[in-house]
C-alpha cells in the first residue's frame, strides 16, 4: 500500500467540489459538498445507533440498503435532526435538487442514487431553499481537485481538514481508496456530529463491501471517544464505482481481504485524525491492550480508558495518574484480571512502566511527566488473560472543550 494525494478524488471516476449555500447566516466558508461518481456504485453505510436519529440518516440508511448510489450531498452547519416530517421533506429536496442539477448538466442520475448528510446544530429547520439555489453551481464545479473544497465545507467545530488516500494491488489491478471526514465534539462513535464518506474504484459487491465497511467501522471509527456523546447524524458511507477493473469481489477470498486491509489502514488514519482534533484537545491518546481474551474485549476495554473523563482530565494536567486508568478498566464491564495487568505510558520520548502486575511501582514521575507533555501518548495495558488486542483513539479534555460547548449556538 501507498498513501496517496486526492482524498475522495484520488480513486478514477470521482470527482467533487463545494459552495457556499448560506445555511448558517455567520458562516463564512463554504457549507455545502458534492461527491460524483461518472459511473453508478455499490455502496454500503453504517449509521448512528442512538435512537435519536436526524432525518438524512433515516433518508440515507433506506436508499444505501439498496447497495447502489452515484452522489453524496453534504452539508455543515444545520444537522437537520429532530425536525419531524420537515425535515424528511428538507432532505428529500436536497437529494432532489443535486439529481436535477447534474441531470441538467448531462448526467443521468436517478433521485434514489443520491444520499444526504448534514451536520450541525440540532433542533433546526434547515433553509433548503438556499441549496436548492446552489445546486447549479455546486454540479458546475465538479472536478478532481474538488476534494480540497469538499474536505472543508463539511467541518464545523474542526479545526483542521481531514482526509487521506492510498492506493493497493488487488487481483493484479491498481485499486484506489479516498476519504474525508469531519469530526471534533460530539463523538463518541458508535454506529453501527461524526461524518465519513470513503470513495473506491475498486469492484466490489455490495454485500461485501457492507461486509467490509461494518468490519473496519468496528476495529477504527467505533474505537473513537472524544467525549463520550454518540452524535444524532453518525454516519460512514463508502461508494465503489468498479473501474480499476479487478475482478469483482463477490466472497471473502484473498482479493476482499486485500480491500479489507486497504480499508483498515484509510480508516485507522482518520480515526486518529478525530481523536487528535477534538474540541480543545492538546494531546491524542491511543489506548492499546494487549493479552486479552478476544479482540472484542481488548477494544471495550481500550475504549472504557479513552472515554473515562478522569483519565483525559489526568492527560491534560500531565499527571501519570495510573489508577484512573485501572478504574475505567474496572467499570468497564469486560473481563480481565487487574492482578496480571500492567500499565505503561510510551511516545517518542520513551516508556515507562508505573504498574507491574497488579502492584505498583515506585516510578520516576518527572520522567513520567516528560513523556505526557508530548502532543502524542500512548497507553499499553498488558493483560495475561489470552492472545487479543485492541486499540482505541481519544483525546484529553481542556478548559477549551467547555468554552466551545458552552456557547456553541451563540
Amino acid at each position: 500500500m501507498t498513501f496517496i494525494e486526492g482524498g475522495i478524488c484520488a480513486p478514477q471516476g470521482f470527482t467533487a467540489n463545494a459552495v457556499r449555500s448560506g445555511i448558517k447566516k455567520s458562516r463564512t466558508k463554504d457549507d455545502t459538498a458534492l461527491i460524483y461518481s461518472e459511473k453508478l456504485c455499490t455502496a454500503a453505510g453504517v449509521f448512528t445507533k442512538n435512537k435519536v436519529q436526524a432525518e438524512p440518516v433515516k433518508l440515507t440508511r433506506i436508499r444505501v440498503a439498496t447497495h447502489r448510489a452515484q452522489a453524496i450531498i453534504v452539508n455543515s452547519g444545520n444537522a437537520n435532526a429532530c425536525t419531524g416530517k420537515q425535515g424528511m421533506q428538507v432532505a428529500i429536496r436536497m437529494t432532489k435538487a443535486a439529481q436535477n442539477a447534474l441531470n441538467k448538466s448531462g448526467k443521468n442520475v436517478a433521485e434514489d442514487d443520491v444520499l444526504v448528510c448534514s451536520t450541525g446544530v440540532i433542533g433546526q429547520q434547515l433553509p433548503v431553499e438556499t441549496v436548492e439555489s446552489h445546486a447549479d453551481e455546486l454540479v458546475k464545479g465538479l472536478s478532481k481537485i474538488g476534494n480540497v473544497k469538499a474536505r472543508e465545507a463539511i467541518m464545523t467545530t474542526d479545526t483542521k481538514f481531514k482526509e487521506c488516500a492510498l492506493e493497493t494491488i488487488i487481483a493484479g489491478k491498481t485499486v484506489r481508496l479516498g476519504t474525508m471526514a469531519k469530526g471534533s465534539g460530539m463523538i463518541h462513535i458508535n454506529m453501527g456530529t461524526m461524518l465519513g464518506f470513503v470513495t473506491t474504484d475498486c469492484a466490489i459487491s455490495g454485500e461485501m463491501l457492507q461486509e467490509a465497511l461494518s468490519e473496519s467501522a468496528d476495529a477504527t471509527y467505533n474505537c473513537v471517544s472524544v467525549d463520550g456523546d454518540t452524535s444524532t447524524n453518525d454516519t460512514l458511507l463508502i461508494l465503489a464505482n468498479g473501474m480499476a477493473e479487478n475482478a469483482l469481489i463477490t466472497k471473502k477470498n484473498a482479493d476482499y481481504y486485500a480491500f479489507l486491509k486497504a480499508l483498515n489502514a484509510l480508516n485507522i488514519q482518520m480515526a486518529k485524525k478525530i481523536a487528535a482534533d477534538g474540541e480543545g484537545a492538546e494531546h491524542l491518546l491511543e489506548c492499546k491492550v494487549t493479552g486479552a481474551k478476544d479482540v472484542g474485549t481488548a477494544r471495550a476495554l481500550a475504549k472504557s480508558v479513552i472515554s473515562s473523563t478522569l483519565v483525559k482530565a489526568a492527560f491534560f494536567g500531565k499527571d501519570a495518574n495510573w489508577g484512573r486508568i485501572l478504574c475505567a478498566l474496572g467499570y468497564s464491564g469486560e473481563f480481565f484480571t487487574p492482578e496480571t495487568t500492567s500499565v505503561s505510558f510510551t511516545n517518542s520520548l520513551g516508556t515507562i512502566k508505573v504498574f507491574d502486575c497488579g502492584v505498583p511501582l515506585n516510578f520516576d514521575e518527572e520522567k513520567a511527566k516528560i513523556i505526557l507533555t508530548e502532543t502524542e501518548v500512548g497507553i499499553l495495558v498488558e493483560l495475561q488473560d489470552g492472545e487479543a488486542e485492541g486499540t482505541a483513539w481519544g483525546c484529553d479534555l481542556t478548559y477549551e472543550y467547555v468554552k466551545i460547548n458552552g456557547d456553541y449556538r451563540t
